[in-house]
């Protein structure tokens, strides 16, 4: 790593091990000390204890949207699919243009890029090409450890960040404020216009 360029923390992980709690930690911390935060974190939603839909946050704005509910049995819904999860389709647009403004930010969180993205060229990928423009301090972006090496090799450099549960959150949240402390911030700048808010997915 140079003087004055981008970093980029790959977070990496297990499903459910806190990947997405722990970039939304770091960002806090980070918003707390004046660092101006952009991105997209994609928060679960339970029912008691059934992962039953996916959440999309605007970091700058804090609205929220629908961003994935799961698949049902004959639901021949037009729209992006994976594996036991369909996705909604404005709501990845709106997504993919905040991605595209998030631009000269302190931090730049992107969570998550999955096989839609290294795959398919379609979920978030303007989260991709922000990560490749580098004009943020400091950015975190979710993979799933299958596609590690993936990342690995569009970002070389990259720092890697493993989350192996919720009791490590603390301390990698705290990894990432060393990195961020090496770095000087942009100049603040205003929220732009965010998601609309939204409801919840159907349990």
């Amino acid at each position: 790593m140079t003087a004055g360029s981008p970093v980029r923390v790959i977070v990496t992980g297990e499903v459910g091990c806190g990947k997405t709690q722990a970039c939304a930690a770091a960002a806090a911390r980070l918003q707390d000390l004046g660092w101006d935060v952009a991105g997209i974190l994609s928060p679960a939603v339970w029912n008691g204890e059934r992962k039953v839909g996916i959440n999309a946050l605007d970091l700058r704005s804090g609205n929220v949207r629908c961003l994935a509910k799961r698949a049902i049995a004959g639901d021949h819904t037009q729209g992006p699919a994976t594996p036991g999860w369909r996705f909604d389709v404005e709501t990845i647009a709106l997504c993919n243009s905040l991605l595209s403004a998030a631009n000269d930010c302190d931090l730049l969180v992107v969570d998550e890029l999955g096989p839609m993205e290294f795959e398919s060229g379609g979920g978030l990928v303007r989260g991709m090409q922000a990560l490749d423009d580098g004009r943020f301090r400091l950015a975190m972006v979710v993979v799933r450890p299958r596609l590690l090496q993936a990342a690995q090799q569009r970002w070389p450099g990259a720092e890697v960040l493993v989350v192996d549960g919720l009791a490590q959150i603390p301390a990698r949240v705290e990894q990432v404020l060393d990195l961020a402390g090496t770095l000087k911030p942009f100049r603040p700048r205003d929220c732009d216009a965010g998601l609309r808010p939204s409801g919840e997915p159907r349990s």
